[in-house]
């Protein structure tokens, strides 16, 4: 598009804007001037006008999606979570088949700790697209969430036998074979994914975690380099590098891994934790104590966690 086109655009929707507020203001239920002006201001980026306008369309027209469903979309970019997610339930009562909007609020429900509300909402979208490969992990991972853990191994189970030649489907299935310790069989799952994208990161990580709970620790951290090369910010990668490197007596590659885990991810405990064992393994017993000082502190800061939360429609 070019800057002529583009001009004469945007004169056209200020011209547009002055029609609808000479309409609004002569019938201030004008729904068509409440919707168009609402979405020209959210356009616009201009949120804090467009809401009003968009829940006042919302209360003329209740069972019009597009309004509920860009009201939504409002508020949630304001970060009004919960009122946007009220709203979408409000637009899939319109819609009830509508899938994809059912995948946006799955994952808004996760960031808002509605983890049974997410793994309800990524379900009925499932349903509803059983060969879509995307909401099988969308699904699984809210099941997870939810503490429904059978259920989401069941479905990781069935989604690697849809999907056989997936990496995402075989790490999916062997992450729940490790979690529940089976690790023998997480192994071939693992090594499928890595075949099938060797860009994939997670793959590795947990076929080194296999590979160290199984004594195979030269082999444990080439997996894990590799996981690195591809990923390097990947703290539990460097956790489990720092251990291997401990049981090998290795102590000063231990806790050059470490520092650089700490350093990457400062406000988490575990590897000032590791490092102050690392540093009393080499007599370092002022390095070691300083180092559990932070680990202590760190942990005491990150308690009290939000858990679970209910919605409440």
């Amino acid at each position: 598009m070019t800057l002529w086109v583009k001009l004469v655009l945007m004169a056209a929707q200020t011209a547009d804007e002055g029609a609808w507020r000479q309409t609004l203001a002569a019938n201030p239920k004008d729904f068509p001037a409440l919707f168009n002006l609402g979405y020209f201001y959210y356009q616009q980026g201009r949120l804090g006008e467009a809401t009003p306008l968009l829940r006042r369309a919302a209360q003329v027209s209740p069972k019009d999606f597009n309004t509920r469903f860009l009201l939504g979309s409002a508020l949630q970019k304001q970060e009004r979570l919960e009122e946007a997610l009220r709203e979408w339930m409000a637009a899939l009562e319109v819609q009830p088949g509508n899938w994809k909007l059912m995948q946006v609020m799955s994952v808004e429900f996760s960031k808002g700790r509605y983890f049974q509300e997410a793994a309800e909402v990524a379900l009925r979208a499932l349903a509803l697209q059983p060969e879509a490969e995307t909401l099988y992990y969308l699904a699984i991972k809210a099941l997870q969430d939810s503490g429904q853990h059978d259920n989401a191994f069941d479905l990781a189970g069935k989604a690697m036998q849809l999907f056989p030649g997936s990496a995402r489907a075989n790490f999916e299935y062997a992450y729940h074979l490790h979690k529940v310790g089976r690790l023998s069989e997480a192994e071939g799952p693992l090594r499928k994914a890595i075949e099938a994208d060797a860009s994939y990161e997670e793959p590795y990580f947990l076929l080194g975690d296999v590979l160290f709970r199984k004594g195979e620790l030269e082999q444990a951290i080439e997996q894990l380099e590799k996981g690195l090369a591809l990923r390097g910010d990947h703290t539990p990668a460097r956790l489990t590098l720092g251990r291997i490197r401990m049981n090998l007596g290795k102590l000063d590659e231990a806790a050059a891994v470490l520092e650089k885990a700490a350093r990457m991810d400062p406000k988490n405990h575990q590897p000032m934790l590791l490092l102050s064992q690392v540093y009393f393994r080499m007599g370092l017993e002022n390095k070691a104590r300083a180092a559990k000082e932070v680990s202590e502190k760190l942990r005491a800061e990150d308690r009290g966690g939000v858990g679970y939360r209910v919605f409440l429609r």
